[in-house]
């Protein structure tokens, strides 16, 4: 997993006004925390954190006002009717070397086997516990000629070495269900026919 850097300014201002503010001056509000610290407020380069938030759970090296941390996106809030806008983001402080729980998106890769089955996603991400500086950005599982009924187990998702699942082993991430038949409405009425 690649670093990006981004610089940030410590923040002293805070409430919606002082968000508000920073946003026009395209800047995103957001708090750094872990390891005991004192969680520090800072503002980031608003697109350049959008861009690097393409990647999930990607490591940032920040530099705040020359004090380099490296940190993981925790929470990140979006506007809810503009795209591509963020609002806010809080990001937890990791070391190298440590490990971090965090979820990865769960891809898909395959075609099921014939018939009018549907693949439902249990888990679009899947937890798992990874070194800081070496979490996946996602796993891909093959559901080639999986049937009706058939499911994915956590166990089953190949890992990166260094990689162990935080849930269950038999939880379940994928399952195939059968297409709900419908009945044709002729057949419906002649039932009802019949009944009377």
């Amino acid at each position: 997993m690649s670093e990006v850097k981004i610089t940030a300014e410590t923040r002293t201002e805070f409430g919606k006004g002082a968000a508000r503010r920073l946003r026009r001056a395209d800047k995103l509000p957001a708090v750094v925390y872990g390891h005991g610290t004192e969680p520090v407020h800072i503002a980031l380069p608003h697109h350049d954190t959008l861009m690097a938030l393409k990647t999930s759970n990607v490591l940032i090296n920040l530099d705040i006002d020359g004090r380099s941390e490296l940190v993981i996106p925790k929470a990140v809030q979006r506007d809810a009717l503009r795209i591509g806008i963020l609002e806010h983001v809080d990001l937890l402080i990791v070391k190298r070397g440590e490990k971090v729980t965090v979820e990865i998106p769960v891809h898909t890769e395959g075609d099921l086997a014939p018939g009018n089955n549907l693949l439902e996603h249990v888990l679009n991400t899947l937890p798992v516990e990874a070194e800081a500086t070496h979490i996946p950005e996602s796993v891909t599982v093959s559901v080639a000629g999986l049937d009706a009924g058939a499911s994915v187990l956590a166990k089953d998702i190949p890992l990166p070495s260094g990689t162990t699942l935080a849930v269950e082993d038999d939880t379940v991430v994928l399952q195939v269900l059968a297409a709900q038949a419908e009945e044709a409405p002729a057949e419906a009425e002649g039932d009802e026919a019949a009944e009377a």
